[in-house]
This record gives C-alpha cells, structure tokens and sequence, in this order.
C-alpha cells in the first residue's frame, strides 16, 4: 500500500479502469477525474459504498477538473497515471480519424497532470494509441521509459479468446502475442502462440490461423459496430489495470505494451507494440521475442508506419 493511482477520465473506459484498480487493493487512493461536473465524484462516492462488499480498502476520490488545470491538486503525488481521456469510436471510424481532436485533449490533460505528479509513469490508452503515446511523452518530458501505452495487451487478450474459442479450450491454455500498432499494422504473431504447448500451427491450418489473426486486427471495430455508441471498455480497462498494477507492484512483469524501441529488432526511434518487462520506472526494458522472417518485415512495416504519424503529433 502507499501508492496513489490517477485515471483520466470517468467514461465507461475510465470508470471500470478505477473500479478494478481499487479492487486490487494494491493502492491506498484511486483519483478519477473528469470535465464533467460532478460526475467522477459521483462515482467515487458509489465505488467506495462497495468497499464493504467487495472487501477492499482503496479509497476512491472524484476531481472535477478543467482546462484551466483546476481540479488537478488532488491527482497529486500519484506514482501511475493512466490517461483515457478522448473521444471513442464510431461506427465506420477508424482510430486515426480522431487524431486531432485527442491530441488536444491528452496534450492538456498530460500537461496539467505532470506539475503535480512529476515522478508518475503514464500509461495511454487514448486513441489512436501509439500516436498518444508519442505525443504524451513530448507534452510530458518525461524519460520514455517512464510512457507507455496499452494496446498489445488488449489485442494479445482477443488473440487468445479467439484461438480458445475456435479450439473450444480454456482460456489460461492458450498463448499468444500481438506486436506492432494498435491499428491497421498490427501484427499478431501466430510462431509464438500455442495451446498447451503445442504450437498453434501443429493444431490448425494456415487459412484458418490467418482467419483469427484478421479477427484479431477487426476486434476492436467489431464491438463499435455492434455497440453503435461507444467503443470496446471491459476488456480494454483489464489491460490498463494490470499495466498499472505491475507498475505499482515493481512485479518486472512481461507484457505486450506500446514502449519506445531502439535498437530492438533492428528498429529504433519510435514508440510501437513491443514485448516489455514492466515495473515501477516503467519500462525496464523491452524483450525481444523470436520472430519469424515475415512477422519481422510486418513489425518493421508497422514501425514506419507509426513513426510518420508520431512524428506529425509533435506540432498537434
């Protein structure tokens, strides 16, 4: 105990992310916060009533703020923030049509949070996320390892419910991994995915591999579609808490996370889907991951894919 969580943001997204952080029961404070007035601290108040049901001591605390930077003092002193705020989906929209606009947003909100909180690590989960990730680093001026974004996990996670589905087995006897961007490039990686050790390849044929891999890139537009309003927060949030409890936790964790890559696999300069050990300065260092000859080219493709975009969010 003894750490302090901001999450931006009390959407969907951003409340479930508050709820499972404080169920963990890992942080002595959640701070959840909004523009809307009153709204993160009606939820606080709601959260906190469940303390006795659910068994957890976190304290829950709601800060109306604006971009004035008013509200932010209580978000003080945090040691993880993670940063949700933005604009969702629509139907028919991809992540990048809301760049613009979420580049505002999380360059102030990163801006604002970082006079309080000037030792946090931030984890992004705003869209599009590697590009926000990017941008948050610079609004920040923070060390890169201390700026990550959430998307590899997320994706790696439908991967898995995919192939456990397809093979009707359980979840926890699947592997997998999803590197690259959080986008159009991503790159799941059928060499490293097995079911109980065996490799998925021995258990299914190629068609229908390259069939998940391409339900895997599509999750995310799937549930838009389905939803209408609003996009994917369940799943989504899972992977933002589990990042911020290793981080709380210093556990060095591996994961799928949007770090900075340079070097690795040949790749440098740019913020993209990687394997990642994780603890309480961030990334501690990014693990590569054998990788075969066209996943290679794919991540590479992915790479520069996003660095153009990164590179245009500096003036945003």
């Amino acid at each position: 105990m003894g750490k302090k969580v901001t999450v931006v943001g009390a959407g969907f997204y951003g409340s479930t992310t508050a709820q499972r952080l404080a169920e963990y029961d890992v942080f002595d404070e959640v701070v959840l916060t909004d523009i809307v007035e009153g709204k993160p601290e009606g939820i606080a108040l709601d959260m906190n009533q469940s303390r006795t049901i659910e068994g957890f001591e976190t304290k829950v605390v709601g800060a109306t703020t604006d971009n004035e930077g008013n509200g932010y003092e209580k978000t003080a002193g945090s040691d993880v923030i993670v940063i949700t705020a933005g604009l969702p989906r629509k139907p028919g929209m991809s992540r990048m049509d809301l760049l613009e606009v979420n580049a505002r947003i999380v360059r102030g909100v990163t801006e604002n949070l970082v006079k309080h909180s000037p030792n946090a690590v931030i984890i992004v989960v705003s869209n599009p996320l590697d590009e926000m990730t990017a941008l948050a680093q610079l609004a920040s001026g923070f060390p890169k390892n201390r700026v990550l974004g959430q998307a590899g996990m997320l994706d790696t996670a439908r991967f898995t419910n995919f192939v456990a589905e397809e093979l009707q087995v359980p979840v926890k006897s699947v592997t997998t991994l999803t590197l690259g961007s959080h986008g159009d490039t991503m790159v799941p990686v059928p060499s490293q995915s097995s079911v109980d050790g065996k490799p998925l390849a021995d258990l299914l044929p190629a068609d229908k591999v390259e069939e998940l891999v391409t339900k895997t890139r599509n999750g995310g537009a799937e549930i838009v579609a389905l939803l209408k309003t609003g996009s994917a927060y369940y799943a989504p949030s899972a992977a933002a808490a589990r990042m911020a409890k290793a981080v709380a936790e210093d556990s060095g964790a591996v994961m799928p996370v949007c770090a900075w890559v340079d070097g690795e696999y040949g790749i440098s300069g740019v913020y993209l889907g990687v394997n990642a050990q994780i603890g309480a300065e961030g990334v501690k260092k990014v693990v590569e991951t054998p990788l075969q000859d066209d996943e290679l080219a794919n991540l590479k493709e992915a790479a520069e894919a996003v660095r153009a975009k990164q590179a245009d969010v500096a003036g945003l």
